[in-house]
């Protein structure tokens, strides 16, 4: 969905990003009740009246910021299909792709965080059903379609391991993200844990294998 009116894609694309990003650093610092459009506005080098013009609601504003994640998510799914390979092939380059994702746009994995987590249902609701509908089909399918080839086992309910799938992902993004959850995860592995990436790659892949694979 669009939330931007056709005054903003009439501008540069500089300066669209220069907009999305500083929303982005006041959202996701801050959470959407708490984040002040005059302060988006300075710094994104523009007046208050034209993101208005722009986006007509500060809530507008933010789920502009929330659709580049969604964009990158669904670009991200479309690459890894057609990249080929089994669905564990498919499962390491999506952890993989994770690491990469979270650490270069950990705005947009925290400002996910701070929505999901604020007393506004309904916002949340909306976001969630963008984010969480789009990543259920692909994993369900995955998981259908891995079933059917038998290369994963036949008591799954792929229902129920796409939603497992999914919270161990986000789990993961928000390790890399978000300093509580870094914090978590040196507690339960290791406090150098975040020098080796290779070792949360075989070690969840590990985990997931041995949960679905199916058993001689």
């Amino acid at each position: 969905m669009t939330y931007h009116t056709e005054l903003f894609d009439r501008l540069p694309e500089e300066k669209q990003q220069r907009i999305l990003h500083g929303a982005t650093d006041e959202f996701s610092r801050l959470g959407f009740k708490s984040a002040n459009i005059n302060i988006i506005a300075d710094k994104c080098g523009v007046s208050v009246g034209a993101l208005y013009k722009y986006f007509g609601t500060k809530e507008n504003l933010f789920l502009s910021v929330c659709s580049q994640a969604v964009e990158q998510i669904s670009e991200s799914f479309e690459s890894l299909e057609a990249s080929g390979g089994d669905f564990f092939v498919k499962i390491e380059r999506l952890l993989r792709f994770i690491q990469e994702h979270s650490r270069r746009y950990g705005q947009l994995v925290n400002l996910y965080n701070e929505i999901t987590t604020e007393a506004n249902n309904e916002l949340a609701s909306r976001l969630s059903y963008q984010v969480e509908s789009l990543s259920a089909r692909y994993y369900r399918g995955l998981l259908d379609q891995a079933q059917k080839e038998g290369v994963i086992s036949s008591s799954v309910d792929t229902g129920v391991a796409a939603f497992c799938l999914d919270s161990l992902f986000m789990t993961l993004q928000f390790s890399y993200a978000s300093e509580y959850y870094r914090d978590r995860m040196k507690i339960y592995i290791s406090e150098t844990i975040f020098d080796d990436d290779e070792r949360i790659v075989k070690g969840l892949l590990a985990f997931i294998e041995n949960a679905l694979r199916p058993r001689d």
